[in-house]
């Protein structure tokens, strides 16, 4: 008898729209970063200073507003990434459930980090202390 190809597990539906969105983000971002952002934690370090970039650039948050969504996502998919996380959504609002259960909310803290107030690289931080 022979043994079926074993198919990898099926992403929850959840994670469609931050799947894309942080593809988006990386695609989008200049060729000099792009290689650096490889889906690890370290990674986070250069998201931080893009969006401290946009914001010393007084960029205006609308126009900032697709750029920060997408590197939330990218955020929120570090995680799921490292620590086993997934993704979650209802009505409309993304989040990341780490293993332990906790609720994370990336794509806030992209803003918050706009706003000179978050940063995604301690937020990944935090959520990878209770990986098991």
């Amino acid at each position: 008898m022979a043994q079926q190809a074993r198919q990898p597990a099926a992403r929850p539906s959840a994670a469609a729209k931050p799947v894309r969105w942080a593809a988006e983000a990386v695609a989008a971002v200049r060729e000099g970063v792009r290689p650096h952002l490889d889906f690890s934690a370290q990674s986070l370090w250069r998201v931080d200073r893009l969006i401290e970039e946009l914001r010393r650039e007084d960029t205006p948050h609308p126009a900032a507003e697709d750029t920060l969504r997408g590197l939330g996502a990218y955020a929120g998919e570090v995680i799921v990434r490292q620590a086993g996380a997934e993704w979650w959504t209802a009505g409309g609002d993304h989040w990341v459930r780490t293993p332990d259960g906790r609720l994370w909310e990336p794509l806030d803290e992209a803003h918050r980090c706009f706003g000179g107030h978050g940063s995604l690289r301690l937020l990944c931080r935090d959520a990878m202390r209770g990986r098991r």
